[in-house]
């Protein structure tokens, strides 16, 4: 019996340890194309807020603060840039705020 319980632990460890953990990414097919959220948090002041890192066709966005009331994001370097129609800030709002 303490032969069955050593052998199944050391299965349950070396699974643990060989298989890598999801990165699951939110990905759409918007007008011809792919946009994933790769990273998102919600703002815990401003409930309307969301930091997000977003990938489109591949290319990486660094994590810019997306605005859902105002309809705007703001770069890392202070830009204001408002959504664009089925853009990527629209996604974000339109999906999350569920």
């Amino acid at each position: 019996m303490l032969k069955i319980i050593m052998i199944f632990g050391l299965i349950v460890i070396n699974w643990t340890i060989i298989t890598p953990s999801a990165q699951a990414e939110f990905c759409r097919q918007i007008n011809s194309q792919q946009i994933c959220i790769t990273k998102i948090k919600r703002s815990a002041k401003n409930y309307w807020e969301y930091r997000a890192a977003v990938k489109i066709e591949k290319e990486t966005r660094p994590i810019e603060i997306y605005d859902c009331r105002q309809r705007h994001r703001i770069t890392q370097q202070g830009e204001i840039i408002p959504f664009k129609s089925d853009g990527v800030g629209k996604l974000i709002c339109r999906v999350l705020n569920k």
